[in-house]
Formats: C-alpha cells, structure tokens, sequence
C-alpha cells in the first residue's frame, strides 16, 4: 500500500543542505498539524465527502473501464488500442497485475479515500462531543462510516482481496501490517455492511443538508451488498443459480421496502434522467454532485473528471470519443411485436437510419443511450451525427455514448484545454433499486410483484418518445410483458436480465451484473466472437477482439496491482490464477 507523508518529501528536497535529521522536528508550512485538523472534526468530515468526486479519467470512480468497458456493452474508443492503458480490460487476455498501469492508480486513490475517512473517524472521536455536541456527533459517525463503505464497497468488487483499515489501524499506526488475507471475502463484506447499517440506524430518511447521505441511500447499498452475497461467492464455480442464498435475497426485499415507501420514484420521461436540469430528481437516491463553473462562481467547477475522455468526437472541443457502445448492445434493443428478442437478436447486424422506417422496431431507449450517424447528438437537430463523429472508425466503429454528456448547446465544464462535463455519477438511482428487488423477487419465486415493477419500468420507457426523440418515434416499439412471461422462474429470471440490460446500458455495471449472475463467461466469450464481425455502413471494425478470452475461475475479479503487491513484499497475496 502507499504512504505518502510530506515530512518524506521534505527530506528529499533538502538533502543538498543539510542531513534529514535536522528536519526531523520541522513543521511543514504547507500542510496542517494534525492536532490541528483534528480539533475540527467537521471540516474533516467535508475532507471525506470532497473525496466522493475526487477523480480523474486515469482512475474514475464510477469504473467504467471496469464495469462497461470489461462487457459486451462497451468499446473502449479512443485512437486505438494503445490510447490509455484500458486495453485488456476489454479482451481480458492481456490482462495482469501490471497492465492497466490504471489499476494501480485506481487502487491507491480509493485508500486516499478510506484514509481521509478514517481520519474523520478519529477526529470526531477525540473533539466530536466537544465540537459537535453528542447528537450531532453520532450522525457525522454515521455518515463517514457509509462513506468508508461506499470506498470499500468498490475495492472489494474490483480486487476482492483487500486489506481491511480502518480508523484503529490508522491510531495504532498499523498499517503496513495488515494483510489483505486477513479476511474471507464474506467477511470482508460484513464489514461494509456493517457501516452501512450504522448509517441505515442513525441517519434520517431526508437530511436537511441536502448534499448529505441519508437512510434510503444505505438502505440501497445493503440491497446490493446483499444481492452480491445472495448469488454466491464472485468466481463461477461457486457462483450462480444453485449457490443462491434466499436468506440474503429476502434482504434485499427488506431493505428496498425502506426505497419503496420514500419520497423517491420514477422520473416521469426516461430522457430525463440523464440531463442537467434534473440531477436531483426524485429519481436520484445517491449521486456524487457535479457542477458548472458558471453556476458555482470558481474557475473550472466540479467537473466529472472520470468521464472526461467520453465526449463524442468532433463534437466538443476534445471530444476523444471513448465509452463506445457495442453492436451487440444496439442489437439488444431490438424488439419484434414490442418485446425483447430474446434468441436471435444478435442474429443479424441492425442499427437504425434516421427517416428510414423498416419492419425492425427498437426499444425507445436505444435513442436515448447510443449516439448513432444521421440522428441528432442528445436530442439536438443543429448538431446531428454524421459518421464524422468517429475518431477511428476502423477499430471503434460509429457509436457514441449519450447518457454521460450533457447537449452540446449547454456548453462545457471546464474552460480550458480539456473539455469536461457537469454530469453527476448516479451511484443509485431508483429505477436500478427497483431492478434489484425484482432480481430479489423472481429469486423468491415471487413472479407476479416482479413483473409489475419490470413493467412500469417499459411503461416509462414507452411515454419517453414524444418529449425528445419523436424523430424516431415511428421506429420505435415497446410492449408490456404479458403475464404468460411470468409463469415460470426462468422465463421470468430472463426479462429481468434483459431489462437490467437496456435500462442501465452504459451505467458502469454490466460486467458487475454478468459476474454476480455467474454467466460472464459464456456471455464474454460468445461476444468476443460475433462482435470482430462488425460492420456499419461497408466499414469493419472491432476485429481486435479476435485476440479476446475471458477465463473463468481467474478474470473474475482483477489482480492486485503490482505495486502494491510488491509494496511490502509478502504482505499481500495475489488473486488466484493471476
């Protein structure tokens, strides 16, 4: 694990003057005494949740490479295989310990980020009463601990072997002995969950700080800790319909009871969600908040850093065109009498033409998630896509991402050399809380409460026409699934995997959903073989994906970044196969 502390840095730099014992006693004048910061436990507090957005497309914490990039959703864009190091993540057979040198990156920015947590811990136990009052306190306890879980929560997905510290470690000065096999993965889990339960116990359902995390946002992360556990142990050989645990699937139930008797709901247009102007709607249960340096008087703003790369080329000012939706995800959206086309849709390479209307229907939300030549870019006419819009076309193909940006008539972020956007990351928002209790639900066998909540899901999608894409409103097609789709768990267990899919294309998760569910493999490997087939327009791409293999029993879960493995040699093992 790195370490960084400033009176190392300070040694460094002054070795020509003097030797580094004469610094020993030096205060740094750029930093504050930690007594100091300590005695304002609620500005370390602040420290903890400024680290929510704290990112940078090298090491973006809403994971894209990692949950979209890793999938059959996604390309990974750019100038070509070697711009970022994100490359194997999207074949898997190049993938090690030391490529993507991002992981490393990742790895250590997420512990800055537990660290500041545990320091905010410590500070409201020595000055937290005296400060804060009692009451006050317990609820700043509360919310860092869901903060730390929230940090820990993405370790634990990622490199599922992770050293556990927390704010006693930091007090002993304990660190660099820790293990990260010290604990099982379930017990790894219980720790988050844990935290999050002392969130879900002490905080309000709505907090009078609006920037703060409150009951129904632990509420939502125990469903999911949950729902991770209820399928099994991540790796395939234990993972899966025969390893669910119904125990567990019943918490996810109890927990998103707390969600469904909120304030929190649907937004009424799907094309909604994914626009500034509603960023905190009641559709958003936990988002990590953006802004414009426009409307928050500062120089760049509170740019969303990790999506930086993803703006549609030659439609931003450095639009470098990463985020690429795959064939096979425009493929998922089509429909045939309304309804998904569960068997065959991939059967045959399809993808809409503005103004040409054919038998071939689609899901509304295609038009509202992938930018496609001839349509207009985020809803707009005066910036329509043309195959132009495609940094390299020959390797990513023409598509763009849609939900991550803002339209291009609203401007950018950052005034500057770099483009960058006023997005916030959705960590949960309801529709996806609602997907995970009908998950939960056809797991139960409760079939007929699943179907409801999958189908005002659809209903939705099928209103979200006429507001934003009416352009495409005579290509469109939706239906509700007829009960005869819910008369057995298989059936069932299929539309909500595939609404799973379309709703949250694009949304970082999709590898997380394939692992949890234990099919990544035949579902990786089966992509990896029709997608170096694409074509759009006369024009091949993707053929990298001749050199890609997903092996299970291994590429589960991601190794442990080299440098920290070596960081203190034998403090850490490696995950299996790697």
């Amino acid at each position: 694990m790195k370490k960084i502390y400033m009176l190392v840095t300070a040694c460094l730099m002054s070795l020509t003057l003097t030797n580094c014992d004469d610094f020993l006693d030096y205060s740094p004048t750029a930093v504050i005494d930690e007594d100091k910061a300590f005695s304002d436990p609620e500005k370390m507090v602040n420290a903890a949740y400024a680290m929510l957005g704290d990112c940078w497309y090298s090491y973006p914490f809403n994971l894209f490479p990692y949950g979209d990039i890793t999938s059959d959703d996604c390309l990974k864009g750019g100038s070509g295989t070697t711009d970022t190091g994100y490359h194997p993540l999207e074949i898997w057979s190049t993938l090690t310990a030391t490529t993507p040198n991002e992981m490393d990156e990742l790895w250590y920015r997420l512990y800055c980020a537990v660290s500041r947590c545990n320091r905010a811990l410590v500070a409201l136990d020595r000055n937290g009463d005296r400060v804060l009052g009692e009451n006050v306190k317990e609820q700043r306890v509360a919310e860092v601990k869901f903060l730390r879980a929230h940090f820990y929560y993405k370790l634990l997905v990622l490199f599922r072997q992770v050293p556990w510290i927390d704010e006693i470690a930091y007090t002993n000065n304990s660190i660099e002995q820790i293990r990260n096999d010290e604990f099982s993965y379930e017990e790894l889990f219980g720790k988050v969950i844990a935290d999050f339960e002392t969130a879900y116990n002490v905080l309000p359902a709505e907090q009078t700080d609006g920037g703060r995390v409150n009951k129904i946002a632990a509420a939502s992360y125990l469903a999911k800790c949950y729902l991770n556990l209820a399928w099994g142990d991540g790796y395939e050989a234990t993972t899966g319909e025969s390893h669910i645990n119904e125990d567990y699937m019943q918490k996810v139930v109890t927990y998103t009871n707390e969600v469904t008797a909120s304030g929190y709901d649907y937004l009424e247009d799907y094309g909604d969600i994914f626009l500034p102007d509603y960023k905190n709607s009641k559709e958003s249960i936990f988002a990590v908040q953006c802004s414009d340096y426009q409307d928050d008087n500062t120089s760049y703003g509170r740019a969303n850093w990790s999506n930086t790369l993803n703006g549609c080329w030659g439609m931003w000012s450095c639009g470098w065109d990463f985020h690429k939706p795959s064939q096979n995800l425009v493929n998922a959206f089509k429909t045939k009498d309304g309804l998904p086309m569960f068997d065959d849709y991939n059967e045959e390479i399809d993808y809409p033409v503005n103004g040409e209307v054919d038998e071939q229907k689609w899901d509304p939300r295609l038009f509202h998630t992938v930018g496609m030549p001839t349509y207009p870019y985020k809803y707009e006419a005066e910036y329509t896509m043309t195959k132009n819009n495609s940094r390299t076309p020959n390797t990513y193909g023409y598509y763009t991402s849609l939900k991550e940006v803002p339209q291009r008539s609203k401007g950018e972020t950052y005034n500057g050399s770099w483009q960058a956007f006023a997005m916030n990351d959705y960590v949960f928002r309801y529709t996806d809380v609602m997907l995970m209790r009908a998950e939960a639900l056809v797991e139960l066998g409760e079939l007929g409460e699943a179907r409801i909540i999958i189908n005002d899901i659809r209903e939705r999608a099928a209103n979200s026409v006429n507001k934003h894409i009416a352009y495409a409103k005579d290509q469109c097609e939706i239906a509700l699934y007829p009960e005869s789709y819910f008369q057995d768990k298989e059936t069932a267990r299929k539309c909500l995997r595939w609404e799973r899919r379309l709703e949250m294309a694009m949304e970082n998760g999709r590898y997380f959903d394939l692992r949890r569910w234990g099919i990544a493999s035949e579902t990786l490997n089966a992509y990896f073989s029709s997608e170096q087939n694409n074509v759009y327009d006369g024009q091949t791409y993707a053929q990298y994906y001749k050199d890609a293999h997903y092996e299970p029993n291994k590429n589960e879960f991601f190794p442990i970044p080299y440098n920290q493995l070596y960081y203190i040699p034998g403090l850490y093992t490696q995950n299996k196969n790697y």
